[in-house]
């Protein structure tokens, strides 16, 4: 509610106030008495609200023909229920009175003209604009919160533009109204108020740099759209025609929430009287907006692009690659996207350069890519390739010391949705990989770290990964949906199952089959060898141990049980004290719905079977799950990665609205 204003009545002559609709404004009735006047009465015309603020411990109200004392703590407050139609066409009437009441020693007349002035968005979040009576200015999370949402204007809805939307104080085109919030001024009111009143709109300069506010005057085409609030505007005169009640405002997103900034912003509508000097802000309305989270999707939500790089070394190209690919999104319905080698520089590891996510509001919502810091052969494919009509980008950038391989977004992941310790996680929880707490070591950039924090809605957790050569989490896990009650498992890369697999093997009378089997230019390992091996085995171990320190945190921030996991066997041999998948590490897949594309993993084959694709077999078909094992080696494994490394995934976005939840 707004703060009361004061109207000084005198007995001289009539005065006149402008009053805001559903306003209080303080009534002085004890500043001008006539001599003599102990007690005094008030009325109001029809429209007008009056009433007596007291304490009823001390004041009595008065019954009959008795009126109130004028030495008691009484204050009269009016209010008026609509605009008015003609000026001063509204009345209060306070007459005052002796010890005896029998005769009015004096009155103070004073004349009201009603305006309606109301600043309103989507306060309900349900894409509609309501005119609403809470309180516009707080912003709650939760299904019975309220307070409007803004759209970072990520996208480039002309093609001609070289830059994203947000930057330019133009439109680059009507289409780029819809990724703005709509925000509704009501201006009723005799057209002569206005005269000697003016309506400011304001942005505090904090929030300046990051919100937006367009206004068309004179027309709908391009050209009439302006930017009237932002960077170099903080505030402007609103431009009422006679016999204007509404005005209509697009408000847009200009930054992302991050460690500088909450994400929400304010922008606010004065009444201000332009007779006083200085000028006086009658009645002042703000709203507040919070800006939408960039959230990332799992391997559990269904595909809808599958993106791969096209590729020439000294194998040659990777054509064969690009057919499996193109055979595994045919199964999953999904589309394919082939990034050239004249675009992507014989980069190859897509997955690292980008991470695709949305951004949603309840009128609207778009995909957004997150580049990567990494730049390397890949860096100028988000912008100039899927950026476009809405479809959004955002990056963030190391300022000084260059990207670690941490900076990869292979070492980005997200859960599916979880519950920990009865807190609900319902866009699931961002995973990234670190150095161990309190040790020195590799860490993905702060400037990364921060971005992902503020968004709010997907609290990350930090994973030891750093005990690996690249050091990405998607090297030791991956989700993969099932469709029981629990909806997806964990997979982990597992050293001790892998060992275990081999023993038994071995004792069944089969230690002589061959890893490696099948491929050239590849020595041979028989499963005799490799347990054999006692570095492969120590290596193997260590290995298992820093899996394990992630499995119990995993465990603790996901809420998950043993039941929750799956191990899939993987041999880590060690280089230079850091850990590289001895085969094609199988966890490091592609996940396209029910359909997986897995590292074929050359393992000992038996009875015309590879040991260890009917081991992977056993433990995911029975979930519902399709393995489709594709040679990766030559192209990916030989240079420390695997399919997951060079593919990207874009995914439906979540259901669920992020507003509803408490973060």
């Amino acid at each position: 509610m707004a703060p009361r204003r004061a109207v000084q009545l005198s007995l001289k002559k009539p005065t006149y106030a402008v009053c805001v609709v559903g306003v209080e404004t303080y009534v002085d009735v004890h500043s001008n008495v006539p001599k003599g006047a102990k007690t005094f009465g008030v009325s109001g015309s029809p429209g007008v609200e009056v009433f007596m603020a007291y304490k009823p411990s001390r004041v009595t109200e008065p019954r009959g023909k008795a009126h109130w004392p004028l030495d008691a703590d009484v204050d009269v407050i009016v209010s008026v229920d609509a605009a008015s139609k003609d000026m001063n066409d509204l009345k209060v009437k306070v007459s005052y009175f002796g010890q005896q009441e029998d005769g009015v020693l004096g009155q103070s007349l004073l004349y009201l003209t009603g305006v309606d002035v109301s600043l309103d968005v989507d306060t309900s979040r349900t894409g509609v604009v309501k005119r609403s009576q809470a309180d516009k200015k707080a912003w709650l999370w939760g299904p019975k919160g309220s307070g409007a949402v803004l759209l970072v204007n990520c996208d480039r809805d002309n093609p001609r533009f070289k830059e994203v939307d947000l930057a330019s104080s133009q439109l680059s085109s009507v289409d780029d109204l819809q990724d703005m919030s709509a925000m509704v001024l009501t201006c009723a009111g005799p057209d002569k108020v206005f005269d000697s009143h003016r309506l400011v709109l304001n942005v505090p300069f904090s929030d300046s740099e990051r919100v937006g506010v367009f206004c068309a005057r004179g027309g709908t085409s391009l050209s009439d759209y302006r930017q009237v609030l932002g960077p170099h505007h903080l505030s402007y005169e609103v431009e009422r025609q006679p016999g204007e009640w509404k005005i209509d405002f697009h408000v847009e997103g200009l930054t992302f929430p991050d460690a500088d900034f909450s994400g929400l912003v304010t922008l606010s509508i004065s009444l201000v009287d332009t007779g006083t000097r200085p000028e006086v802000p009658l009645f002042t309305d703000t709203v507040a907006f919070r800006m939408a989270p960039w959230i990332m999707t799992p391997n559990t939500r269904p595909p809808l692009e599958l993106f791969v790089c096209s590729v020439i070394d000294s194998q040659g190209p990777n054509e064969q690659f690009l057919n499996d690919m193109s055979d595994l999104a045919l199964r999953a319905n999904c589309k394919l996207v082939v990034c050239p080698w004249i675009e992507n520089r014989n980069d190859r590891w897509i997955q690292d350069e980008m991470e695709f996510g949305y951004i949603e509001a309840p009128h609207k919502s778009f995909p957004v890519v997150f580049d990567s810091p990494r730049n390397r052969g890949l860096k100028d494919f988000a912008y100039k390739r899927i950026l476009g009509p809405d479809f959004g980008y955002v990056t963030r950038e190391i300022s000084f010391a260059g990207p670690s391989g941490l900076d990869s977004f292979g070492n980005l992941d997200v859960s599916p949705p979880v519950t920990v310790g009865g807190k609900e996680y319902p866009l699931g929880r961002i995973l990234v990989g670190s150095s161990l707490p309190r040790s020195a070591g590799r860490r993905m950039a702060r400037v990364v770290r921060d971005f992902l924090q503020a968004q709010q809605v997907q609290a990350p957790v930090e994973l030891y990964s750093d005990w690996l050569s690249v050091g990405h989490v998607d090297e030791f896990l991956s989700f993969v949906p099932t469709s029981d009650q629990k909806g997806f498992r964990l997979l982990l890369a597992s050293p001790s199952a892998c060992l275990k697999l081999f023993q038994e093997k071995k004792e069944e009378g089969h230690g002589e089959a061959a890893q490696f089997d099948g491929l050239r230019h590849k020595v041979k390992r028989s499963i005799n060898d490799m347990l054999g091996d006692r570095h492969l085995k120590s290596d193997s171990n260590y290995a298992q141990k820093c899996i394990d320190w992630n499995r119990e945190v995993l465990k603790r921030e996901l809420g998950l049980t043993e039941r929750d996991i799956v191990d899939i066997p993987q041999l880590f041999s060690l280089k230079d004290g850091h850990a590289e998948a001895f085969f094609p590490d199988m966890v490091n897949m592609v996940v396209l719905g029910k359909y997986l594309g897995i590292p074929k993993p050359f393992g000992p084959v038996i009875n015309g079977r590879c040991c260890l694709e009917e081991k992977v077999r056993s433990l995911l078909e029975p979930l519902g799950l399709h393995c489709i094992f594709i040679d990766d080696y030559m192209f990916y494994h030989q240079l420390l990665g695997e399919i997951h490394c060079g593919t990207n995934v874009r995914r439906k976005p979540f259901p669920f609205k992020w507003w509803n939840m408490v973060p």
